[in-house]
């Protein structure tokens, strides 16, 4: 036991760890080792002696009263002594003072030692594994890579990122991706559990719509360094995704920029994401008006936001051309619901008996006919 501090900077060192979460590690270990070959009951205090480079353990005992009802509980009686004992060996203690016995778990010989031994492994370790924790909990949402080292049979992807094994599963990764032992692959941190059977658990996520807004993060240096902002955005993985942008300087094109140049930004984007069409939209706090680009390409008449009592927008009802209907649907519903997901309303569509010309301006007289987008895209 002798200079045990000796060795925390190379436990550091090796483990990654800082010297005082060693030194904390060691302390748990000989508190827990104490308690396993002295007595269970006892209350120990471990403390770090930096003369001596050891560790002293140390058996605090509270005084209480001669009558105190703790003194004939079997759990907690050994952390307490009666007053009249105590001052058997101090007459100068008081109620409540703490009396500290010192103990050494070399005299328990290889039994201690043993015990101790296994005690600083397992607490290092546990040291190791918060560290990784935490490191890892403040990166959910955010983009890592990583080699594929296996594939089950799921179809569930391991992937080794820096000094942990994370896991894609089959339900988190694009229809028709396939991955093989070796490839290098990028996803976000969706989820960081911590068992105490099992340890850290990463999942992946490369249908989280926080993937693509990631991805853009990388691929536009404008959202990099917040010269432009994803305000919201919605996914079908591997379909299509509709973005929202607002822009925080007054000469920059918040969608001319996530594009690009002949569109190559947003395509690079697109060929990671096995080539989902990304619609990039200009955000606005007016909700009318963003609906309506968000309804892209189909051209919208008005639109109305039915609010609750308390003022909260339950849905949106868009009056829109007849021609307009199957492009506001989209194919199987897909732009309505993007729509639906990236304003995060409920939308009912409401045709009238106008048609638009090849500019795009309404044509015919008006009618209103009601017609439920959902409901006919179902029916």
């Amino acid at each position: 036991m002798e200079k045990i501090l000796d060795i925390v900077d190379a436990i550091a060192h090796e483990k990654c760890l800082t010297p005082q979460k060693v030194k904390e590690s060691l302390q748990t270990a000989f508190v827990q080792t104490a308690k396993r070959v002295i007595d269970r009951n006892f209350a120990f205090e471990a403390s770090v002696n930096e003369e001596t480079k050891t560790i002293d353990l140390i058996q605090i005992i509270t005084v209480v009263a001669d009558d105190d009802e703790r003194l004939k509980d079997e759990e907690i009686a050994p952390s307490l002594i009666s007053i009249t004992e105590a001052r058997e060996y101090d007459d100068q203690v008081e109620l409540d003072d703490q009396l500290q016995i010192p103990h050494d778990l070399e005299e328990y010989g290889r039994t201690g030692a043993s015990q101790l031994h296994r005690e600083i492994e397992f607490h290092i370790q546990r040291a190791v594994e918060d560290d990784v924790y935490t490191k890892y909990k403040s990166k959910v949402g955010t983009l890592v890579s990583g080699r594929v080292t296996s594939v089950d049979a799921q179809n569930n992807t391991f992937i080794e990122v820096d000094e942990v094994r994370a896991i894609l599963p089959m339900k988190s990764r694009i229809k028709g991706e396939l991955f093989d032992v070796g490839d290098h692959m990028k996803a976000v941190v969706r989820r960081v559990n911590m068992d105490k059977f099992d340890g850290i658990s990463i999942e992946l996520s490369r249908t989280s719509p926080k993937f693509l807004e990631e991805l853009l993060s990388l691929e536009v240096p404008e959202i990099n360094d917040g010269t432009v902002i994803v305000e919201k955005s919605a996914r079908i993985p591997g379909q299509r995704a509709k973005i929202a942008l607002i822009s925080t300087h007054p000469q920059v094109d918040a969608v001319g920029a996530t594009v690009g140049v002949k569109g190559v930004r947003i395509n690079s984007v697109s060929a990671e994401l096995q080539g989902e069409n990304i619609d990039c939209i200009e955000y606005t706090s007016i909700p009318e008006l963003f609906i309506s680009r968000v309804m892209a390409p189909a051209i919208i008449s008005s639109v109305e936001i039915i609010k609750d009592e308390k003022g909260d927008a339950l849905k949106a009802v868009i009056s829109l051309p007849l021609d307009q209907k199957s492009k506001a649907i989209g194919k199987s519903g897909i732009n309505i619901r993007l729509a639906s997901m990236l304003t995060g309303m409920d939308i009912e569509l409401n045709e009238t008996g106008t048609a638009t010309d090849e500019n795009g301006e309404v044509v015919a007289q008006e009618k209103k006919d009601g017609v439920d987008a959902l409901e006919a895209l179902f029916n």
